[in-house]
């Protein structure tokens, strides 16, 4: 699924809803989010899961190619938790 399909699914759910009105509407979601992780805020969206930022500590590596150790810098990630009814509606 893409932002098409969400946004044919928002116009389909709503029929006074055009598809720029909900293409405008998934965009602002998606920014709020992305905003929000670039501050380093949690989103919790009850029943659907959370989007937090993770720290990840600079390590040791290996090149697998060539076996060589190399540094791999200190690094922030985006991390999804499923809510429990996501997993189970996944698993049911």
């Amino acid at each position: 699924m893409n932002v098409s399909d969400l946004v044919d699914a928002a116009v389909a759910a709503d029929d006074k809803l055009t598809k720029t009105q909900a293409k405008a509407i998934i965009d602002g979601v998606f920014k709020s989010i992305s905003d929000a992780a670039v501050k380093g805020e949690e989103v919790s969206i009850p029943g659907f899961g959370k989007f937090k930022v993770q720290a990840k500590p600079a390590r040791t590596g290996r090149n697998p190619a060539t076996g060589a150790t190399i540094e791999i810098a200190a690094s922030k990630k985006v991390a999804f938790t499923p809510a429990k009814q996501l997993k189970d509606a996944v698993n049911g």
